[in-house]
């Protein structure tokens, strides 16, 4: 979205805004033109004061956009090598384990084999 006609959009209404409220109030013609001239003072100021928010915000946007393209790719590298270093710490814990439940898995099949069968404690 191009941020021109916005700001070209509401620039416009306000001004319309505010020349019809002037406009319908009852005042004498040099408060009229005091009030106009003061309201367009301020109105000024406004838009100045937009422009240079603006303005920041663009700023911040491209400073924002700049950073994350270099901190980005650093901070995936690090989780990778943190990644890779917790898979290398914990393969021995992994085998160990891998044997343990091996060797639970032959105990029990030693069991199985020397507890008599059901069928043939009922016998």
């Amino acid at each position: 979205m191009k941020i021109g006609p916005l700001f070209l959009g509401i620039s416009t209404g306000v001004l319309a805004g505010a020349t019809a409220v002037l406009l319908s109030t009852p005042k004498s013609g040099s408060e009229v033109r005091i009030s106009l001239k003061s309201t367009s003072t301020d109105l000024r100021d406004k838009l100045s004061d937009i422009k240079v928010q603006m303005q920041d915000l663009k700023n911040s946007i491209r400073n924002l956009t700049k950073e994350s393209k270099e901190v980005i790719p650093h901070a995936i590298e690090e989780i990778k090598a943190d990644v890779e270093q917790w898979k290398s710490e914990t393969a021995p814990l992994q085998a160990k384990l891998q044997e343990e439940i091996s060797a639970i898995q032959s105990a029990i099949e030693e069991m199985e084999k020397t507890l008599p069968k059901k069928k043939e404690a009922t016998s």
